[in-house]
């Protein structure tokens, strides 16, 4: 059955200086120091060890042969976003990762999809980049961060780029990062542990609340981690909206379980009893696969979960590829 994951997270080998490119820090580095070793460094100082196949396509496809994996769709490592930084060097940055995801692209079409990043602290320049992505290099839509430098997706100046993702008919993947509350969690790995399941859940409420999903019936939305603790804490998020619509529905006023089944989440919850409440509350063609490859906090065999529960065949073949391929608006006969 054809599998493809939705979450999967690729680099460029090598990158020029971007403090020396753009005259000031605060941009990552890649320090090579070994074979298929490197280190991710952030103003000189460590923050992520990656390897081979975080840049090698040719590695990444002989780990997709030996777990199974058909198809990968490719996004940047949220710590290149730098929504912080310059727009028109954010732009620049954007373009340089962009274009190697479509180079990786365009040698393996069968087996890789890609998504862009842009600049979205400057809406209209994230417009040009996005429309350059889906026109003119290959791309299908767009990864961005569950906030933009405070604005959360619901902010007002950040709606022309989700009705231009309408028009343009992009898929977009949102992706938590720079988490809330993370000057709490210096410690226990906890930014990535609750931080992010909070962080995606507040970007599902801010665009449910915020009329985002109302205003633009088609647009085409995933979010990663299961939807982070969105499909947990429903029931709280709906008897809010009943019992205090003077603070919650001000502007919307649609209760938010109506909007179950408008976007996408990708399967990555590490828990059996979680998906299957997921299926149960969502559907499965509102579940696609996704493993966060090849980050330690992913599912290391993309799909084992999956395909250790007991569901139908058509269940299983909406979480594998189906739910997938209609949020990318793709066809099956494309990787077939």
């Amino acid at each position: 059955m054809l599998k493809i994951d939705i979450h999967t997270h690729i680099l460029p080998e090598n990158w020029p200086d971007l403090k020396e490119r753009y005259g000031y820090g605060g941009f990552v580095a890649l320090e090579h120091h070994g074979p298929g070793c490197a280190n991710m460094m952030l103003d000189g100082k460590f923050f992520r060890k990656v390897s081979q196949n975080c840049w090698d396509a040719g590695q990444r496809l002989q780990e997709c042969d030996d777990t199974g994996v058909h198809v990968q769709v490719l996004s940047t490592v949220p710590i290149m976003f730098s929504y912080w930084a310059r727009p028109e060097d954010t732009m620049d940055l954007s373009r340089l990762l962009n274009d190697h995801i479509a180079g990786i692209v365009a040698q393996h079409p069968r087996r890789f999809i890609g998504l862009g990043t842009v600049p979205m602290q400057a809406p209209d320049l994230a417009i040009r980049e996005m429309e350059r992505c889906v026109k003119e290099i290959g791309l299908v839509g767009i990864e961005i961060g569950s906030h933009v430098n405070g604005w959360n997706l619901d902010d007002k100046q950040l709606f022309p780029f989700f009705e231009a993702a309408e028009d343009l008919g992009a898929a977009i993947f949102v992706h938590p990062w720079e988490m809330l509350g993370r000057d709490r969690m210096s410690r226990y790995w906890l930014p990535w542990l609750v931080g992010m399941p909070a962080e995606t859940a507040l970007s599902i409420c801010s665009m449910i609340f915020g009329g985002v999903f109302e205003r633009l019936p088609k647009l085409r939305i995933a979010f990663a981690h299961g939807g982070g603790a969105f499909p947990a804490t429903i029931g709280r998020i709906e008897h809010g909206f009943n019992v205090r619509p003077d603070l919650v529905a001000v502007n919307n006023t649609i209760n938010p379980r109506e909007y179950l089944g408008r976007f996408v989440v990708d399967s990555l919850v590490h828990d059996p009893h979680m998906l299957d409440y997921m299926i149960k509350l969502m559907g499965a063609d509102s579940i696609a696969l996704g493993s966060d490859y090849p980050f330690p906090l992913g599912e290391h065999e993309p799909g084992k979960l999956i395909e250790s529960m007991a569901m139908s065949k058509e269940q299983r073949a909406q979480l594998l590829h189906g739910t997938a391929l209609r949020w990318l608006n793709l066809a099956e006969e494309q990787f077939t």
